[in-house]
């Protein structure tokens, strides 16, 4: 599968098979999602993947903030992987000094792990695992059920497995609508 049909047809899977993925698949998927760009190549992505019902189960009731349509699809869930960012790193060219290069200061962890997100989600597909974001989630509570070290905060689940059926594409805006030249 090529770079331009990966992205064409990776989708948003909310219906899962009963059927676990392997953890070796996942480790293929962290291996190649490590190759993310990032800040200054500080590699701050995180992941932590949960296969184990009953912390899922946690996640469901205690992690998505009552959010019915992310509780129902966790309920169907195989796997998730919890993605998470050391802080305090993107945005610094030095990291012994407190400043950022940028007037983004610390928000640049959030573009890194949204880059980290789409390139873990990419890999996903093209091992055949499907995967859903969710931003509606409870950081605090998410990172007390798995345990996140202190210096690292939840970006988004990403909820996976082997997809049930492959949801048709939603409408896109056309290119002459999202573009500008100058």
């Amino acid at each position: 599968m090529d770079a331009i049909e990966m992205i064409k047809e990776r989708r948003s899977v909310r219906k899962f098979k009963n059927e676990r993925v392997d953890r070796e698949t996942m480790r293929e998927i962290v291996d190649i999602s490590r190759w993310a760009p990032s800040w200054a190549n500080y590699q701050i992505a995180r992941y932590t993947l949960v296969d184990d019902q009953a912390t899922i189960a946690k996640l469901a009731t205690d992690g998505v903030k009552g959010f019915v349509y992310n509780i129902n699809t966790l309920k169907n869930a195989q796997g998730v992987a919890v993605l998470s960012f050391v802080q305090g790193k993107s945005g610094k060219l030095d990291l012994e000094k407190e400043e950022y290069a940028t007037s983004k200061a610390n928000v640049w962890e959030v573009f890194d792990a949204g880059i980290a997100c789409q390139t873990f989600c990419l890999a996903a597909h093209a091992k055949g695992v499907g995967t859903c974001i969710f931003g509606v989630i409870d950081d605090e509570s998410i990172s007390e059920i798995v345990g996140l070290p202190d210096e690292e905060t939840v970006a988004a689940l990403i909820v996976y497995g082997y997809e049930d059926s492959h949801p048709a594409p939603t409408p896109r805006k056309e290119a002459e609508e999202i573009l500008r030249f100058i």
